[in-house]
């Protein structure tokens, strides 16, 4: 069965809100599955160390997560146009997957939430695309087939799904964000079940 690892950070909720949306269009996908991780706060001060279990929601992701995967959703707030620290900070621990070519041939996408419509979305997005382009990752974003691309009035990207979750950050995702989140949920999943199918890529255990 075609995993597909939805990965976030997500200070507020909003990022969380949609990965759990992304999860949803995978699992839509027939046998497929979705495993939802998140990554621990890095320290602006001082090197801290985070408990291995989160007090709440799911688990931090591992290496071996990321190896095991048939493909991957990352997401992350904006900052200042770019993905936050904590999620550049578990990325530059890959490298040894890398080195292996582990994600060599799986399909990723990204997404992201800001608090402000042109608060930096697509270059977030771009941020995150680029060290899975080092990968070799296939990246998928969202094809204008969705037509609710042309006409949202929140959140939407051809680069992947994003939300404008205002000032306060406590917007709900709006019907066009959840149905971009599950579009791309469901494109990791189709791509991931016929790239496995055709024997073009390997999982570990």
């Amino acid at each position: 069965m075609p995993e597909i690892l939805v990965v976030y950070y997500s200070r507020h909720g909003a990022t969380a809100r949609m990965a759990r949306e992304i999860a949803r269009g995978v699992e839509k996908v027939d046998a497929c599955s979705a495993r939802v991780r998140t990554v621990p706060e890095v320290s602006t001060v001082c090197e801290t160390s985070a408990d291995t279990i989160p007090d709440s929601g799911p688990p931090y992701v591992s290496l071996e997560d990321l190896q095991a995967c048939a493909g991957l959703a990352l997401g992350s707030p904006t900052r200042f146009g770019n993905m936050a620290a904590a999620m550049k900070y578990f990325i530059d621990s890959t490298s040894p997957l890398w080195l292996q070519g582990a994600l060599a041939g799986k399909p990723a996408g990204v997404f992201t939430s800001t608090s402000s419509l042109h608060g930096g979305q697509e270059s977030t997005l771009l941020s995150m695309l680029l060290p899975l382009l080092h990968h070799g990752m296939i990246c998928l974003g969202l094809p204008y087939s969705e037509a609710s691309l042309l006409t949202t009035t929140t959140g939407g990207t051809p680069y992947g799904p994003s939300h404008l979750a205002g000032a306060d950050s406590d917007l709900p995702l709006s019907d066009d964000e959840i149905s971009h989140c599950q579009a791309l949920g469901r494109r990791l999943a189709e791509t991931a079940r016929a790239q496995l199918a055709a024997g073009l890529i390997r999982l570990s255990d």
